[in-house]
């Protein structure tokens, strides 16, 4: 959708090669993060819009992290500039997932167990969230649009934190209370809303590390420059370096549910708050040592 839009309005600009590395790795950690607390930004605002105060709390600890950000823009942090790329390049993203579409929609099977269970690489959730999905054509049609529209309005989640902290500016604040408001409608009128902390689903209640998760992932998309949504949009347009951030945030949620540091309903992992703290240890070393050198 995102493609489409910048196509038709002469804005894609197929550009990278603005420290890819730490893009990489601050996708790592944004999704890590997101992963302790349970929901990236987006799905926040949607569990806020619920009735869910765990989300308040991680509400909290999104704004600590992106007023960080802020503290290291103030004192001189960039990952410098991206340069213009080969045409070809700007179509790496859409390429990849159309990629992912496809092995979605055929499921190839690299043989199978002796139990009769296929193979992979796909594989699909039997029970919980990951089996519960809008049908396939819906959500295709749907995510168009919203590209399309994310596209033309520049709407970024983290970005309009940021605007609101550093500038004062409501602009793109209005959005996010747009959308809570409109998911609050829907909530309390499908009977969805259900105000506490405790039997929110997917969620757990422990607030120290519901904070510092999303802590983590707001400092990390405010020192890439955009929420994750917003990072999907850009590369849509061809940019490189937003694009390496979603294959970090990509490369984050394997390592998360591979190595045991996703939390449960029951609370985090015994792994997810250490992962927590050396990713923001990382990200504060990021924060102070990226520094955009002046050319001669």
């Amino acid at each position: 959708g995102a493609l489409a839009s910048a196509l038709l309005y002469r804005e894609f600009k197929p550009r990278g090669g603005s420290t890819p590395l730490v893009r990489f790795l601050l996708g790592m950690f944004s999704m890590i993060g997101a992963l302790v607390f349970l929901g990236c930004p987006w799905r926040l605002y949607l569990r806020l819009s619920a009735g869910d105060w765990n989300a308040a709390v991680g509400f909290v600890g999104l704004a600590t992290g992106i007023a960080a950000g802020i503290l290291f823009l103030k004192i001189g942090y960039s990952l410098g500039r991206a340069r213009p790329a080969p045409f070809a390049a700007g179509w790496i993203a859409a390429f990849v997932v159309v990629c992912l579409l496809l092995l979605l929609a055929v499921a190839p099977e690299f043989g199978r167990d002796d139990a009769g269970k296929p193979g992979p690489p796909v594989f699909f959730s039997a029970k919980g969230p990951g089996s519960q999905h809008a049908p396939i054509m819906a959500a295709i049609g749907l995510a168009l649009v919203i590209g399309f529209l994310l596209h033309r309005s520049h709407f970024c989640t983290v970005g309009a934190l940021r605007d609101l902290l550093l500038l004062g500016d409501f602009h793109l604040f209005g959005g996010i209370v747009a959308l809570v408001v409109a998911a609050f409608v829907t909530n309390a009128a499908f009977g969805f809303f259900k105000a506490g902390f405790e039997g929110q689903p997917i969620a757990h209640t422990d607030g120290i590390w519901n904070f510092a998760g999303m802590a983590l992932s707001g400092l990390a998309f405010t020192l890439a420059g955009a929420c994750p949504g917003r990072q999907l949009v850009l590369s849509g347009t061809g940019d490189c370096d937003a694009f390496v951030f979603v294959l970090g945030m990509g490369t984050g949620a394997a390592f998360a549910h591979n190595l045991n540091l996703v939390s449960s309903v029951k609370g985090p992992s015994v792994f997810g708050p250490t992962a927590v703290i050396v990713g923001l240890v990382v990200c504060v070393i990021i924060g102070l040592t990226m520094r955009e050198k002046k050319e001669a």
